[in-house]
């Protein structure tokens, strides 16, 4: 499993504010959709294409197209859903399906209670967004999910990691390898945080993004 911790000026900077305790829901919601669309450049830099041609007002040149099938875009609800409209932002052709994923507050397991996904993930390049990789329970869970349905090239788009999230994940992703085709996974986030407290939250993180998103419901 690869790790990208994304360094820029910009991601730091919205980053940040996302961080202050002080930023209300609809500037979260603003700055959480620019930097994903910050992050997706890094997570779609290995994305295929293909040569195509194109007609200038002057000639006909060579150039790069998206290769068939295009990317599929998979938010986990419900906190994915406000990552969505910057990943469409960058890549507009990219399917969309969904996973519902629940966590046990207990146990921090989680177990997944709605998907739509196409009926084989083989040869697709599929795009997990998650604001938060903290114990990892979750997002083990999804990238087994994907798997189990044929996806073998995953990145995940985080906002913020924790080293513990990492260290699940990867162990998940061992397993995987394991038992059949090897599962290509990339993280891609805008910082790697210093732990977890003993609610299983990020440190010093952000909160619940999902509350600072859309509200307490």
């Amino acid at each position: 499993m690869e790790l990208h911790v994304v360094d820029h000026p910009l991601v730091a900077h919205k980053l940040t504010v996302l961080r202050d305790e002080t930023t209300d829901s609809p500037t979260f919601r603003l700055l959480t959709d620019e930097l994903v669309t910050l992050l997706a450049y890094e997570a779609t830099r290995g994305v295929e294409v293909e040569v195509t041609h194109v007609r200038t007002p002057v000639t006909t040149t060579p150039g790069t197209a998206l290769a068939h099938p295009h990317p599929l875009v998979v938010p986990i609800l419900r906190a994915g859903l406000g990552m969505l409209a910057g990943m469409q932002r960058l890549l507009p052709t990219a399917e969309v399906g969904f996973l519902g994923m629940v966590r046990d507050e207990d146990t921090l397991e989680a177990s997944t209670y709605a998907q739509r996904l196409p009926p084989s993930l083989e040869g697709r390049h599929v795009v997990v967004l998650d604001p938060m990789l903290a114990t990892g329970g979750t997002l083990a869970a999804a990238v087994s999910h994907l798997a189990a349905q044929g996806a073998t090239r995953i990145t995940v788009i985080c906002l913020l990691a924790a080293p513990q999230g990492v260290e699940a994940l990867e162990r998940a992703v061992d397993a995987l390898g394991a038992g059949g085709p090897p599962v290509e996974v990339r993280v891609v986030t805008a910082a790697l945080d210093e732990g977890l407290d003993e609610r299983g939250w990020i440190v010093p993180g952000l909160g619940d993004a999902g509350d600072r998103l859309y509200g307490v419901a």
